[in-house]
């Protein structure tokens, strides 16, 4: 018996925020018809993320977003120093570079990459992701409720619910994307297995206006930490101030013990806490609102099942601490939405979809582990400015800080090595971009030994070609005369096939295949010239050799020697493609 529904899409996705809005973006962008659903009146409507990493940025670069994303982020510059203070107008104890904004790591972040790292706050970023994919193609609906959905061998039938009029209809999906947030109904209709604990601390985070710029100006940063009593409880046991426009709006947030219920937040001591941290009593504050969040610990096992993909925050859950939250979600959609566009297409065989679980749910587990390690990680700077026994441990820990004799000596040496720990979440390069997939899109060199990491890889970069890695930035010229780098000839929602001027071979089997998603570029050539000799230091193969890159600017596999006939190499270009692609 045939089931009528409303009407029909190619992919379905529910929920709004970073992951579902940027899946739209991209999948809009590719041609596929998708329609997106959130039971909001609207978009984000509190901060909440905002740290943009290099590697989310390079995914706006390639959907052509990048510009726009920076135009309304709060700029690069002013991320960095993080102070550590007894409050806003009071002594200032140490400071840490982050963001790569030091000049000890900036030479790092530039060269990595040829995005910056932005601020940027979810109310800003939504409606970028929204609007561009509207422009595109896709369709939304707010105000909707997901109900369920059942699926069978050749779609997905989802039970809707418009919340204005309380009317519920059907839509048919040939795939559902579950971006539903960390209390994700998807996750738990398809029974992913969630490892970890659900809100094993608290943090009470308060929303307010006030002009601190004579603060900040001369020593502009987003986040500052303060060392004093009333905020010295939990894990980071530091009260913080977050910029969220500078200098006007902020956050203020400080831990709270979740085994004593709901924390007092009153007016009165809401405006107690936030004059104590800024250090001015008369302080005029307009408090926007207040709420509690809780530290998660928990990611799941697997994404999918069947039909159905779950990203974003419904399969990572976790404190902001490293900022790795909402480019995790982009990256997660990013990487499951020309998957899909591929199968819709015909290009790629369904198996090809059992990848984007196997690559993302390994990144999911380890961001939830850092960023909860990153809270552990204050532990030592907490020590510094903490005398346990003392009548006001935090008065005598800063006494300590600053006395000229060996206990003074011996804390200034252990703030020292407290700071080079924080680099671990503030000036982690590696955290961010050193990703590396293992799934059957992904073809490793025959005889492959392992990675071998020359530097600490949480702190930085380690470029390579190998397959699972993202392409190197490298700067070219075009044409033109006009540098261009390796990340903009790729991706586009096409793979590419990347080889220098001694591989015509490699360029000649490419136009044989005669495949409307592969594309070559053979550095040395006019459009693609490599000056520097960047390129060519980075690629890791031989000139006449070939790396295929995939649409999401990984490597998906390579030809390290050189191939000069062309039926070799259409042979082992055929194959790496119907082998990435899942084709028999």
């Amino acid at each position: 018996m045939s089931t009528t529904h409303d009407f029909e899409t190619d992919v379905l996705i529910v929920g709004s925020g970073p992951m579902g809005s940027t899946a739209a973006l991209a999948l809009a962008t590719y041609g596929v018809r998708c329609h997106m659903v959130s039971r909001w009146n609207w978009l984000a409507n509190t901060p909440r993320a905002h740290i943009t990493n290099q590697r989310t940025m390079e995914v706006f670069r390639d959907l052509d977003i990048e510009e726009e994303v920076i135009r309304q982020a709060t700029p690069w510059e002013y991320m960095g120093d993080s102070l550590v203070t007894t409050s806003f107008a009071g002594e200032e104890l140490l400071r840490m570079r982050a963001w790569g904004t030091g000049e000890q790591r900036h030479g790092d972040y530039v060269k990595g990459s040829p995005c910056p790292v932005v601020d940027i706050i979810q109310p800003k970023m939504e409606p970028i992701l929204l609007n561009s994919a509207a422009e595109r193609g896709a369709s939304f609906s707010l105000n909707t409720e997901y109900l369920s959905h059942e699926q069978d061998d050749t779609g997905v039938s989802v039970r809707l619910q418009d919340r204005l009029s309380g009317r519920e209809y059907s839509v048919r999906a040939k795939y559902l994307v579950g971006a539903d947030g960390a209390r994700s109904q998807i996750v738990e209709e398809l029974g992913l297995q969630i490892e970890g604990q659900m809100a094993r601390a608290g943090t009470a985070y308060v929303i307010f206006n006030a002009d601190l710029s004579k603060y900040v100006e001369h020593r502009p940063s987003i986040l500052h930490w303060i060392v004093t009593q009333d905020a010295s409880f939990g894990e980071i046991g530091l009260g913080l101030l977050r910029a969220v426009t500078p200098w006007k709006k902020w956050i203020a947030g400080w831990g709270i013990d979740i085994s004593k219920g709901e924390p007092d937040l009153s007016e009165e001591t809401i405006l107690k806490q936030i004059r104590l941290l800024v250090g001015a009593p008369d302080l005029e504050v307009e408090i926007e609102r207040q709420s509690v969040w809780y530290v998660n610990q928990a990611y799941a096992t697997s994404y999918s099942k069947g039909r159905v993909f779950c990203g974003g925050d419904a399969t990572h859950r976790h404190p902001p601490s490293s900022g790795l939250g909402l480019n995790t979600c982009v990256q997660d959609a990013f990487n499951l939405a020309w998957k899909l566009a591929f199968v819709l297409k015909g290009h790629a065989k369904d198996k090809l979809l059992a990848s984007y679980s196997d690559e993302r749910a390994p990144v999911g587990k380890q961001i939830v582990l850092r960023a909860n390690q990153s809270r552990l990680d204050y532990a030592p700077l907490k020590a510094v400015f903490r005398v346990e026994g003392a009548a006001n441990p935090v008065a005598a820990g800063i006494a300590r800080f600053k006395d000229p004799g060996p206990e003074g000596v011996k804390a200034r040496k252990a703030a020292q090595d407290a700071l080079a720990l924080k680099d671990h979440e503030f000036n982690a390069q590696g955290v961010e971009l050193n990703q590396r997939y293992c799934s059957a899109a992904v073809l490793p060199d025959p005889n492959s030994s392992a990675e071998e990491w020359k530097a600490d890889k949480e702190l930085y970069l380690q470029v390579t070609t190998r397959p699972g890695a993202k392409l190197p930035h490298a700067w070219l010229v075009n044409s033109k005369g006009r540098r261009i780098s390796t990340l903009d000839v790729i991706g586009k929602g096409k793979f590419t096939l990347m080889t220098g001027l001694s591989g015509e071979a490699w360029a000649q089997a490419a136009s044989a295949l005669n495949v409307e998603f592969l594309k070559v570029v053979q550095t040395g050539t006019r459009d693609y010239q490599d000056p520097y000799c960047e390129w060519q230091r980075a690629r890791e193969v031989e000139e006449a050799g070939a790396i295929l890159v995939r649409p999401d600017g990984y490597v998906a596999w390579r030809e390290i020697g050189a191939i000069h006939d062309v039926p070799s190499a259409r042979e082992k270009l055929q194959s790496a493609l119907a082998a990435v692609l899942g084709i028999d």
